[in-house]
């Protein structure tokens, strides 16, 4: 199953938000602005936030009108961390595509990071609704917290579970488990159900960065759209490795080569390898199988609908996803 087919159920809605991102790469009048926000935008992407905001609202009353500006400015939040995130990681390609940084450098990816997060709050603001507003906010910052703690233990072999867990809650799951919230709140649903809704997207935040980690070192790398191991040579220490350092025969040599800035490219593999020998890899998928398994007892106390069975289809998929 591919994600657009998840989506049967808002994929109208979906172009309607697809329409209005592409209403807003149009928006500056400085078109080397509108060139990078439209080449971010034409990279493509799952969509994912705004789908969550809006089968969040499917299954309560649902109104587009208010929904529509809360899924765009999800969409837009999360472009505009892409954007910094390349600049830090200094990535080339993002989705099979050169990124922003790669064709226009950094200093106009920062400005245009935050030209997309401006136009994000724009979008909050439309919302009429100051809760969505504290949410997002609240989201916004400990995003940065996440990406802060992330910059300052890249090549640090001696992190823990503990810390890898706080690190990807806020760097992913936090934004992911507001979308949920948040499409549910603006369909007017009961506080309880709103909570459940929270805590599904939780828990799916958390499966789906621990699987990006697991693809990074295991898939394609023409459906990754980016190079296998990147995380390995940027430093960024990911369960699978974390599992390797302390379960691998090898784990000495291994923490060398993660500790190492400059890593040969022999090296990188060597080291994945290791990494696929030792279990890490099944350990992850556990790990990741046990928090989707959360996710679905959540939905639980929701009522029956076709939007419901959607989002309990997305966990499945997130557990067998290739990409």
């Amino acid at each position: 199953m591919k994600a657009k087919e998840l989506f049967g159920e808002i994929r109208h809605d979906l172009v309607l938000v697809e329409k209005e991102l592409k209403k807003i790469a149009n928006l500056p009048e400085e078109k080397l602005l509108s060139e990078t926000s439209g080449h971010l935008l034409n990279a493509g992407g799952k969509r994912l936030r705004p789908a969550f905001a809006l089968l969040a609202g499917k299954t309560f009353q649902y109104d587009l009108e208010k929904l529509l500006p809360l899924a765009v400015a999800l969409e837009l939040i999360h472009m505009a961390t892409l954007v910094h995130d390349d600049v830090v990681d200094a990535s080339v390609t993002r989705r099979g595509i050169p990124t922003v940084k790669a064709k226009w450098g950094n200093q106009v990816s920062v400005y245009t990071g935050d030209f997309i997060f401006g136009q994000s709050l724009i979008q909050i603001a439309r919302c009429n609704n100051t809760k969505i507003a504290e949410i997002l906010a609240d989201v916004s910052v400990k995003m940065s917290e996440g990406e802060i703690v992330q910059l300052r233990t890249t090549f640090d072999p001696k992190q823990s579970l503990r810390d890898y867990l706080f690190r990807i809650k806020r760097k992913t799951a936090l934004l992911i488990s507001a979308s949920c919230e948040l499409g549910a709140l603006a369909a007017g649903a009961p506080e309880n159900f709103i909570r459940a809704l929270r805590w599904y997207g939780y828990y799916l935040g958390m499966a789906f960065q621990i699987t990006d980690d697991i693809l990074d070192l295991i898939a394609e790398e023409k459906e990754l759209g980016k190079p296998v191991g990147s995380d390995l040579r940027q430093g960024v220490v990911t369960l699978p490795v974390i599992f390797a350092l302390q379960k691998s025969p090898r784990k000495e040599w291994l923490a060398e080569v993660v500790g190492k800035p400059d890593k040969k490219e022999g090296e990188v593999l060597e080291a994945i390898d290791e990494i696929k020998k030792c279990g890490a890899i099944e350990y992850s998928f556990g790990v990741s199988q046990r928090y989707l398994i959360k996710a679905k007892q959540r939905l639980e106390i929701l009522p029956e609908s076709h939007a419901k069975k959607s989002l309990a289809l997305i966990a499945d998929f997130i557990n067998v996803r290739t990409y």
